[in-house]
């Protein structure tokens, strides 16, 4: 069981849920996108908010301002949330267009504001669950898929939702975060992509 609860926080990481989300989108759309242009899409997410990342987190940890990649003080977390808040914002700009592909410019446009707001709560000392706001993020999305393009996903849903119950659980278990913080870490998540359905669904 200390087994099972721990490899959630790895396999469900936030660094690998924006990736998640736009790989969801692409086989749900019923729409037809071209092979290549989905693979450049999915190639774009994969470097931006996973390499680029990760290469980062080399790059603070060697310069000792974090210590893990788990960020486990406030203080850590300041730095890599600006880093991500950033490469968020190249992905809107340069990757998804509004008009072209709105179900994934909104999905990041929340993601965005969740990050932000995961920031603004750093500067008020306070850390919420990354791992938790990004996963509540992702269920909320492929909710809205569903509804969007009208295809029965309950199945996926289901196993979203034991997700995150499955996250929740491997973070107090491993006393990482408190139940106020995972709490906190669901509504930021999901809000930010709930207020967006009004643009795209």
């Amino acid at each position: 069981m200390n087994y099972f609860l721990r490899i959630a926080a790895y396999l469900l990481h936030p660094l690998l849920m924006p990736l998640l989300g736009t790989f969801l989108y692409f086989i749900i759309t019923p729409r037809y996108v071209e092979p290549e242009l989905v693979r450049a899409k999915l190639a774009a997410v994969i470097i931006i908010t996973l390499l680029i990342p990760l290469i980062t987190f080399f790059l603070l940890k060697n310069l000792r301002v974090v210590s893990s990649i788990d960020l486990e003080t406030v203080q850590e977390r300041k730095f890599p949330l600006m880093i991500q808040c950033l490469l968020l914002l190249l992905i809107i700009k340069m990757v998804f267009d509004p008009y072209d592909s709105p179900e994934l410019y909104y999905f990041f446009v929340g993601v965005l504001f969740s990050a932000i707001t995961a920031l603004l709560l750093v500067f008020f000392q306070f850390k919420i669950s990354l791992h938790q706001m990004a996963i509540a993020g992702v269920t909320m999305f492929l909710i809205a898929l569903s509804v969007h393009f009208k295809v029965n996903m309950l199945f996926w849903i289901a196993f979203f939702f034991f997700s995150n119950g499955w996250v929740a659980s491997s973070r107090l278990h491993t006393e990482s975060h408190s139940g106020i913080e995972l709490v906190l870490g669901f509504f930021v998540g999901i809000l930010p992509q709930i207020i967006l359905l009004n643009f795209w669904l």
